[in-house]
């Protein structure tokens, strides 16, 4: 799979990533996805808050990126999964540092305070 082209131009590989994964609800699609496969309506129970249509349009942009894989299913009713692609493993892994340093600095501590 080769380089994703965005518009625009980026100062450093940060900028590039943060607009991959700009946004509210982005990182905890990734989040979602990272533990199994999920059809729409699972991964909308795992993102509480986000509307159909939001998470739609992330979901093709995550695809676009080659971030996420759609894979549609020929039954009746229709059955479509999401599952990150390699690139998207890949993110979710250099994301993993990102996450620890908020449980560690921005989540409240309760076995401090307790």
């Amino acid at each position: 799979m080769g380089t994703v082209r965005r518009p625009g131009s980026y100062v450093c590989g940060i900028d590039a990533a943060m607009d991959v994964i700009g946004g509210k609800w982005k990182v905890l699609i990734l989040w979602a996805l990272n533990e199994r496969t999920l059809r729409f309506g699972e991964l909308r129970r795992q993102v509480p808050g986000v509307t159909e249509k939001v998470l739609a349009s992330h979901l093709r942009e995550l695809e676009g990126d080659g971030i996420v894989h759609r894979e549609e299913h020929a039954e009746v009713p229709p059955r479509v999964e999401y599952s990150l692609t390699k690139r998207g493993l890949a993110l979710n892994d250099a994301l993993e540092p990102l996450g620890a340093w908020g449980r560690e600095n921005v989540l409240p501590d309760t076995a401090a305070s307790g």
